[in-house]
C-alpha cells in the first residue's frame, strides 16, 4: 500500500472517530424509550422506573418506561431488537428472555447473542419461594413433603412461561420428583395465591419481598447459592435438600446491534456512576436486589454462559414452554 492510501485511510478512520464523538457529546438530546418487557408494578418496572429516573436527571432529557409485557418478557425485548440503533430506544431485559427463552423456544424472534449490544448488568436478586398462610409447610422441606403425599393438588404462580421462576419450578419439580401444577401470571400477581386459589408463588424478591415482611405470604426459601443478604433469615433451596441448585434473576441495559459504540459506552458509564450512589444502593436493598455493574463484554459473557446452561437445563429435565 502506498502512502497516499495509507493517508487516505488514516483520513477516514479519523472522520469516523470524530463522528462518533460528536454523536457520543450531544446524545441525548432528545427523550429516550427505556422499553420493560412486563408488567406495571413488576420487579422489572419498579427497578426499570428507578433507573429511568435518574438517568432521565443525569441527562436532562426524559427517560420514558414503555411497557410491553408478554410472553415471559421476549415480546419487549423482541421489539428492542427491531428498534433503530441510535440509542434512543434501550431495553432494560431480564435473563429469561435473553438466557433462558432461546432453549424454550423453536424460532425465537430475536437472537440474543447477536441482535443487541450489550452495555451494563445492573442488578441481580434471588427468588422467593412462598405459599399462602393457610398452607400447612412451614418450611420447604414440608412444602416438598406436602406435594409428594398430594400429587397434582398444589399449583406455583410464576410471572410467565419461560421466565426463571417458570424454570425454577420445573426444575425443582423434576429434583424433588413432585407434581404442582404451572399458573402463568403477566407479571407479578399475587391476589390468587394470598387468597389460596394457588398454593405456591416463586418470584423474584424485587416483586414479592413486601407482601412476605408484611405477612401476606409466607418465605420458605430463596433460590441463590448462598443466603441473600437482604434476607438472611430465609435458608436457600440449596440447603434445604438440593445442594447446588440457583435460580437467580438479572436485569441489564442492552440496546440494538449496530448502536454506536460511543453511545453504548455513555449509558454504560453513567449507568455504573447511579448503581454506586448510595440512596440506590439503600432503594435497592429494600427490595431485595443486589446491585451489579458489568463491563460490555462481561455482560456479554454473561449472556452466552447463561444461554449455554440454561439450555443443558431444560433439555435434561425435559421442560418444554407449555409447562
Amino acid at each position: 500500500m502506498n502512502n497516499r492510501c495509507k493517508l487516505a485511510m488514516a483520513l477516514v478512520v479519523a472522520a469516523a472517530c470524530c463522528a462518533h464523538q460528536a454523536v457520543a457529546q450531544s446524545y441525548p438530546n432528545k427523550p429516550v424509550r427505556l422499553i420493560v418487557g412486563f408488567t406495571p408494578g413488576s420487579a422489572t418496572d419498579v427497578t426499570a422506573r428507578i433507573f429511568a429516573q435518574k438517568l432521565s436527571e443525569a441527562w436532562g432529557v426524559a427517560v420514558a418506561v414503555d411497557n410491553v409485557p408478554g410472553a415471559g418478557g421476549t415480546v419487549g425485548v423482541a421489539r428492542g431488537a427491531k428498534s433503530p440503533p441510535d440509542g434512543y430506544t434501550l431495553t432494560y431485559a431480564a435473563n429469561g428472555a435473553m438466557t433462558i427463552a432461546p432453549g424454550l423456544q423453536n424460532k425465537p424472534p430475536y437472537d440474543a447473542g447477536r441482535d443487541f449490544a450489550p452495555i451494563v448488568l445492573m442488578v441481580t436478586m434471588p427468588n422467593i419461594v412462598a405459599v399462602n398462610n393457610a398452607v400447612p409447610a412451614k418450611s420447604f422441606q414440608e412444602l416438598i413433603a406436602l406435594a409428594r403425599a398430594r400429587p397434582g393438588e398444589l399449583s406455583y404462580a410464576t410471572p410467565g412461561a419461560g421466565t426463571p421462576q417458570h424454570i425454577a419450578g420445573e426444575l425443582l419439580k423434576s429434583l424433588a420428583g413432585v407434581n404442582i401444577i404451572h399458573v402463568p401470571y403477566r407479571g407479578a400477581t399475587f391476589t390468587d395465591v394470598i387468597g389460596g386459589r394457588v398454593t405456591i408463588a416463586i418470584q423474584n424478591t424485587g416483586a414479592i419481598l413486601p407482601f412476605v415482611r408484611d405477612g401476606k405470604l409466607r418465605g420458605l426459601a430463596v433460590t441463590s447459592l448462598r443466603r441473600s443478604s437482604n434476607i438472611p433469615g430465609l435458608p436457600t433451596v440449596a440447603e434445604s435438600g438440593f445442594p447446588g441448585f440457583e435460580a437467580i434473576s438479572w436485569f441489564a441495559l442492552v440496546a440494538p446491534a449496530g448502536t454506536p459504540a460511543s453511545i453504548v459506552a455513555k449509558v454504560h458509564d453513567d449507568a455504573v456512576k447511579i448503581l454506586a450512589q448510595p440512596d440506590i444502593q439503600a432503594k435497592l436493598a429494600q427490595l431485595g436486589v443486589e446491585t451489579a455493574g458489568s463491563s460490555p463484554g462481561e455482560l456479554a459473557a454473561v449472556i452466552n454462559s447463561d444461554i449455554e446452561k440454561w439450555a443443558k437445563v431444560i433439555k435434561e429435565a425435559g421442560i418444554t414452554e407449555g409447562d
